[in-house]
Formats: structure tokens, C-alpha cells, sequence
């Protein structure tokens, strides 16, 4: 393990269900339930791994703000939708190498970030 690496997020849900499938869909995270019968999740890489948590509000103002690393944002926007997410921020682009960024609220309300490489 590498000291400093993010490894553990918490995401803040009234509903673990449609979270969980939320988040399965739209990035591909499996989920699993951990030792003590809670739902949890690794993301599609498998190097980062979490829970959401009841009884904690949605994180509906960024102040540190979590980005998903996706191939494309205009697709992924597009699905967040469908899923019953919505876009905030729109594809906005990060120069002329192809990086670009954008922001959506999930169907609690947290708000994360998505990046994509050229």
C-alpha cells in the first residue's frame, strides 16, 4: 500500500439500493456486501473502495469534490440523466489536448465530478 492514496470513499444515500445500482450502471463499480452485512462497492479499477451511508445528508454543495475518470463525458452525462442523475456542469474542455471536465448530481443529490483524457 502506498501511504497517501485515496482508498475509501463514503457516499452519502436515503436509499442504498437505487445508489448501489446507480453507480454500478453509470461507472461499472461492483458491489458486494461487506463482513458486517452493509452494502459496499471497489470501483472499476478495483484500487478504490466504499460505502454509502444513511442518516448523513447529501453532499449537495462541492466543497472537496470527487472526480470519476471516464472515457466519455457527453455518453456518460447522457446516462447519468437516464439513470436519474442530472448533469450541473456541462463538458467543458481543458485546452486542446482533449482533457475536458464536468460535474452532475446523482439521484440523492451528492455531487461528483467526471474527467476525460483526450
Amino acid at each position: 500500500m502506498l501511504a497517501g492514496k485515496v482508498c475509501y470513499l463514503e457516499i452519502p444515500t436515503t436509499d442504498v439500493a437505487i445508489s448501489a445500482n446507480f453507480y454500478a450502471k453509470i461507472f461499472g463499480w461492483k458491489i458486494r456486501v461487506r463482513g458486517d452485512g452493509e452494502r459496499a462497492f471497489d470501483d472499476a479499477t478495483g484500487a478504490v473502495s466504499g460505502t454509502w451511508v444513511l442518516g448523513r445528508p447529501p453532499t449537495r454543495e462541492p466543497g472537496m469534490l470527487t472526480y470519476v475518470m471516464v472515457d466519455n463525458i457527453d455518453g456518460t452525462l447522457d446516462e447519468v440523466s437516464k439513470a436519474g442523475g442530472q448533469a450541473v456542469t456541462p463538458r467543458t474542455a481543458l485546452g486542446p489536448g482533449g482533457q475536458a471536465f464536468a460535474t452532475f448530481r446523482d439521484p440523492m443529490g451528492n455531487v461528483l465530478g467526471l474527467y476525460q483524457e483526450r
